[in-house]
């Protein structure tokens, strides 16, 4: 045993000699994650700035209880699901499932409401149950993200920087009612003021919202340059042609259910946004889950996404410490 693992009696290994993110496993039986977290609490921080997930494997999780208590010994407020783009359901507290898409899609990678003005420093997974194939949560590292694409593209997001585009309600994309979690369109016009969101009610049921974002981003720990946005992941691009061909026929531009321009109304090349995609599939990690791990990701060293999986599958996910881009 290392002296790492005689210190803190765990194993500690890293997933993949290539990647940074660890693997924690108790190096006793019976071992307590969450006190074992509560009792080395700096050095798990120290080593998520440094690695951007670990993955605590072999520890008795019995229950989505027991994954709060876990997530709450290092993070104790944890952060409602806001400004929604996809589909998922609270299962208890502040614990969602992960995005409810069909089994046979692949989700892209992103980080964690990157599209909003504030968004969530830390996000935790936990496997309850193992899908009989596939359903693997990939993971890249933003830093490695930035870096490997071309410093011309990285100007021109920076500079540019990036317009979201969603058209909600109406039966198109989820009701306003459900993205924003209230019925009063007073409330959604204070909150979209307060975020930077640019508000066009469409009739009652429907509603257009724009915002400008940033498209890299310095993390506020490690200061530090990160590829975070969505713009490949919300861009009409990312939706197979046939699809695409037919909601653009069907609804036009300007109402697909969300797009993504440069900040200043300008479109954005496909070219530009299949090398993005290029450079995501070119860093993405994927490992396969075992029922019981737990996934603990700096939200912004690390991006996320799901592979289509077969039978049943749930992971549950939580979000805390808030960060807003403008340090507020």
């Amino acid at each position: 045993m290392s002296e790492l693992q005689s210190i803190y009696n765990v194993e500690v290994n890293r997933i993949h000699q290539a990647h940074r993110q660890l693997v924690v496993q108790p190096a006793l039986v019976g071992m307590d994650l969450s006190n074992w977290i509560v009792e080395h609490r700096e050095w798990v921080l120290k080593e998520l700035q440094q690695v951007g997930g670990i993955l605590f494997r072999g520890f008795n999780v019995p229950s989505i209880n027991y994954f709060e208590e876990v997530s709450q010994a290092l993070t104790p407020m944890l952060e409602e699901y806001k400004e929604r783009s996809t589909p998922r359901s609270e299962v208890q507290g502040k614990i969602y499932t992960s995005t409810e898409y069909p089994a046979e899609e692949f989700i892209p990678l992103h980080n964690e409401n990157s599209y909003t003005q504030t968004w969530p420093l830390k996000i935790w997974f936990h496997c309850a149950i193992q899908s009989r194939s596939g359903g693997e949560t990939p993971i890249a590292d933003s830093r490695e993200i930035y870096a490997r694409i071309s410093p011309r593209i990285r100007e021109q997001f920076a500079e540019k920087k990036l317009m979201y585009v969603r058209n909600v309600g109406g039966g198109v994309d989820l009701p306003w009612q459900t993205v924003f979690q209230t019925d009063s369109r007073e409330y959604v016009n204070a909150y979209c003021q307060k975020a930077g969101i640019d508000v066009e009610w469409l009739g009652e049921d429907r509603l257009r919202t724009r915002s400008v974002r940033s498209a890299v981003a310095m993390h506020p720990l490690t200061q530090e340059m990160l590829w975070f946005n969505q713009a490949h992941l919300f861009h009409v691009t990312s939706l197979p042609v046939e699809i695409r061909e037919y909601m653009v026929s069907a609804l036009g531009e300007d109402n697909l259910p969300r797009n993504v321009y440069y900040g200043d109304g300008s479109p954005i090349e496909e070219s530009i946004l299949d090398e993005i995609r290029g450079v995501y599939e070119e860093t993405m990690l994927v490992f396969p889950w075992q029922q019981g791990d737990i996934l603990l990701l700096d939200n912004m060293l690390n991006a996320h996404g799901r592979q289509p999986f077969v039978g049943e599958r749930k992971v549950v996910v939580a979000m805390a410490e808030p960060w807003n881009q403008y340090g507020l």
